[in-house]
C-alpha cells in the first residue's frame, strides 16, 4: 500500500501549514474522513460513513481497485434499500444517489488529507507498512487531524510512534461486514488524549454503531477473548479429546453461539488467526495462551485457509 505514496512523493512537495489553535485540536468534530485502503473493510467503512452524511475520500493504489470498491458499495447499498425501502423504490434510489455523492476516490490523496478530520487506515496487517504510511501522511495532515488504525491485532502505540501526534492517534476497529456489524472498538494508547477518544466515540455513534473502549492490549477486547478460545478448541481437538464436529456442536447448543470455533475459524480465515497468534507469541513468547498450534500451521502451509479457499477445517462447495 505504501508504494502508492512513495511513487507519488514528488506530488507532495509542500507541507500544509499547521495554523489551527489548540482549541480546534481539542474539539474535533469529524466530518471529513479519508480512508486509506479500498478493500472489503475500507469500502465497508466508507459506505457507513457516507450513509450517515460524512464526506469520504477512499484512497488506494490503482483506479481498478477503487472502481471495484465503489461497485461493491453500490451493491451493498442496493441490499440495504431492498430491506429499508421495499415499498418505496424511488426513495431508495435517491438514498443510493445521495450516499454515493458523499464518496470520492483518489490514488493521490493530498487534497483529501488537507481537509481531513480523520485519516483511517485499513491496509495490510504489516507494522512497517502502517508506520511508513502514517509517518509520511503525518507531515502533510493538518494539526487537528486524528489518525486511526483499523488493525485487529497490532499495537496502536507502535503504529502511532511513527507520527508526531501520538495524542491524536488511536485504534478504531470495525468488524466484518462493516454495514451489518454494530460494534466498534475504540482503542486508546497511553498517549491518546481524552479529547481524541471522545471525538472517536462521537464519530462512532454518529455512524449508528455501538462503541466500546479498550486500552492498547493485544487483541483489544473481542479478539483477545475470541482467538484464545479458538486456539483452546484446536488444542482440545489435537489432544484427541473431542472431534471438531462435536466441539462445534457443543458450543452452538451448549453456549448458544451461532458458530462453533472451527466453523468460525474457517469463516475468519486460518491465515488471519495464525497471523494474530504469531504476533502475540513473538511479543510474549512465554505466555502459554499464545502457544502455536501444529494443526493450524499445517493447514495454512497447505493453503487450506477456510471458506475463501473452499477448504480449511471443513470443505465447502463453490
Amino acid at each position: 500500500m505504501f508504494r502508492l505514496f512513495s511513487s507519488n512523493m514528488a506530488f507532495f512537495t509542500h507541507h500544509i501549514k499547521r495554523s489551527f489553535s489548540s482549541s480546534a485540536v481539542r474539539n474535533v468534530v469529524i466530518k471529513n474522513v479519508t480512508i486509506i485502503g479500498g478493500g472489503q473493510m475500507g469500502a465497508g467503512i466508507a459506505q457507513v460513513a457516507a450513509s450517515t452524511g460524512h464526506s469520504v475520500t477512499l484512497v488506494d493504489m490503482t483506479d481498478d481497485i477503487l472502481k471495484k470498491a465503489m461497485k461493491g458499495i453500490q451493491s451493498s447499498l442496493r441490499r440495504v434499500v431492498k430491506k429499508t425501502f421495499s415499498g418505496d423504490p424511488e426513495s431508495g434510489d435517491d438514498f443510493i444517489q445521495k450516499v454515493m455523492q458523499n464518496v470520492s476516490t483518489s490514488t493521490e490523496p493530498s487534497a483529501a488529507i488537507a481537509t481531513s478530520d480523520l485519516i483511517l487506515e485499513a491496509i495490510v496487517e504489516n507494522m512497517k507498512i502502517k508506520q511508513d504510511l502514517f509517518g509520511f501522511l503525518d507531515k502533510m495532515a493538518p494539526e487537528h487531524t486524528i489518525f486511526a488504525s483499523n488493525t485487529s491485532s497490532l499495537p496502536i502505540s507502535d503504529i502511532a510512534s511513527a507520527t508526531s501526534r501520538p495524542d491524536r492517534c488511536a485504534g478504531l476497529h470495525f468488524f466484518n461486514p462493516v454495514p451489518l456489524m454494530k460494534l466498534v472498538e475504540v482503542i486508546a494508547t497511553t498517549s491518546t488524549s481524552p479529547e481524541t477518544s471522545e471525538s472517536l466515540l462521537n464519530f462512532t455513534k454518529a455512524l449508528g454503531k455501538t462503541p466500546v473502549c479498550c486500552k492498547d492490549t493485544p487483541g483489544f477486547i473481542v479478539n483477545r477473548l475470541l482467538v484464545p478460545y479458538i486456539m483452546e478448541a484446536l488444542r482440545l481437538h489435537e489432544r484427541g479429546h473431542a472431534s471438531k464436529e462435536d466441539i462445534d456442536t457443543g458450543m452452538k447448543l451448549g453456549a448458544g453461539y451461532p458458530m462453533g470455533p472451527f466453523e468460525l475459524s474457517d469463516y475468519v480465515g486460518l491465515d488471519t488467526i495464525k497471523f494474530i497468534m504469531d504476533g502475540w507469541s513473538k511479543k510474549e513468547p512465554d505466555n502459554p495462551i499464545f502457544a502455536p498450534s501444529e494443526l493450524l500451521n499445517k493447514l495454512v502451509a497447505e493453503g487450506k485457509l477456510g471458506k475463501k479457499t473452499l477448504e480449511g477445517f471443513y470443505k465447502y462447495n463453490k
